[in-house]
């Protein structure tokens, strides 16, 4: 298995490049928080005094904590393994292309949800990594407060630092309730974002066929 941490001689620092914030809210803070809440809500209209509702501030804030747990990281993110290029330069294998990753995160503007699907694929050099990471290293970027167009550069950012793959591709098209629920309340469209790194950005073929096997030809 390869070390992560350690690219053509060089020390990285993983933490640095998927910017994580490891965080700690004592109970005193918690409560502090809870007081703040419950008094927003309750100048917006909500009735705090029912059986349903007392614990909403404790309830929101636990819910907010959880849904931005990617500023924490995800330990099982960082396995990587050999491929069977062994150093060659010009060695390539074929796309690996997950999705669609269904993903939620926050708008970091108001703090409402986006929501929508990823996909991913990569052209491996001499690393690869487990299927299911594609999917955790796009909820560890996901589950912060975020907006679509950083969310794709951190992922692919991400990708390039811990595999040196010959490229990265990212496709995402995401829902945003922040356009759906106030503002101009248009409830249809998609928002849709696209990056692509190394051979992708220089072969248009090779972004096609990306865009087919997603289904979005």
């Amino acid at each position: 298995m390869f070390d992560p941490h350690i690219q053509n001689g060089d020390v990285v620092d993983l933490d640095e490049t998927m910017e994580l914030r490891r965080r700690f809210i004592s109970r005193e803070q918690m409560q502090k928080f809870e007081g703040y809440v419950g008094e927003i809500f309750s100048a917006f209209g909500m009735d705090l005094r029912t059986p349903a509702t007392e614990e909403t501030p404790k309830r929101f804030l636990q819910a907010l904590f959880e849904a931005t747990e990617g500023y924490d990281g995800d330990p099982k993110v960082l396995k990587v393994f050999d491929t069977e290029c062994r150093g060659e330069p010009d060695c390539q294998l074929g796309q690996v292309i997950e999705g669609p990753i269904p993903f939620y995160s926050l708008c970091e503007h108001h703090a409402l949800p986006f929501f929508g699907q990823a996909y991913v694929g990569y052209i491996p050099h001499e690393h690869i990594i487990g299927i299911s990471k594609l999917t955790r290293l796009v909820r560890l970027f996901a589950k912060r407060f975020a907006v679509q167009e950083r969310l794709g550069e951190q992922i692919v950012s991400a990708f390039e630092t811990m595999l040196q793959p010959h490229g990265v591709a990212v496709y995402l098209e995401a829902h945003h309730l922040c356009v759906a629920m106030r503002g101009v309340r248009d409830t249809s469209p998609f928002t849709h974002t696209s990056l692509w790194r190394g051979e992708y950005a220089r072969n248009a073929a090779l972004r096609a066929e990306f865009l087919l096997m997603c289904g979005k030809d």
